[in-house]
């Protein structure tokens, strides 16, 4: 089983590649795990990961600039229906639009907007930074076994406004509620970083790479 790892110049690049390696090995699960900014490997690839660090806008266009991903990433998410996680940014690239620096246009895979943070406490900074307790809000195997309360880590200015209620599988609070997991259908996405989010990050990976959705 292959697990592709978007490089479209955003995202922790190495840091996601040795988390999923360790979490394939903690599992006992024989994956490859290969960074790719080649569109014909995520195409072949069983479940696709979509990093992401920076402005909404730049990340999009950075990952339109790599020939031919776009396509890929629809053939193989929506037409073919393997497992995506999207992180952080990458996360956010799935809503309907993004109004960052500019109003550009998402993937719409999960219905919403991501606008800036706006907490009910004027004197908490902005980006959101450092470790947050999280809520788990509904039953989803990339959940299984991540409790109330346990920490991830987080680094963003904006935050995924859902549409719809039923595609949040998880928030945080930072003087209000931050959306912190997404999913729907054979697609979840983390606002924090499972990465860098230590043991946290690690089950939810390895629940990721024995997902069947």
């Amino acid at each position: 089983m292959t697990v592709a790892i978007i490089d479209y110049g955003s995202g922790n690049l190495r840091s996601a590649a040795k988390a999923f390696e360790r979490a394939a090995e903690d599992n006992g699960l024989q994956e490859t795990v290969v960074v790719t900014s080649d569109a014909d490997q995520v195409r072949a690839a069983d479940r696709v990961v979509l990093p992401g660090v920076g402005a909404f806008g730049d990340c999009l266009a950075g990952l339109e600039a790599v020939a031919g991903m776009r396509t890929a990433l629809e053939a193989v998410v929506v037409d073919a229906g393997r497992p995506f996680l999207g992180i952080c940014v990458g996360m956010q690239l799935m809503a309907d639009r993004g109004t960052e620096h500019g109003t550009h246009d998402g993937f719409g895979w999960i219905s919403g907007e991501v606008s800036p943070i706006r907490p009910a406490d004027p004197t908490l900074k902005i980006p959101h930074m450092g470790w947050n307790e999280l809520e788990v809000r509904g039953n989803h195997p990339v959940l299984d076994g991540l409790d109330n309360g346990v920490h991830s880590y987080y680094v963003h200015s904006y935050q995924f406004y859902l549409r719809n209620a039923v595609d949040c599988l998880a928030t945080t609070d930072y003087a209000g509620s931050i959306t912190a997991v997404v999913g729907r259908d054979n697609m979840v996405g983390t606002q924090f970083h499972p990465e860098k989010s230590q043991r946290v990050g690690l089950k939810l990976i390895g629940n990721f790479l024995k997902w069947r959705p």
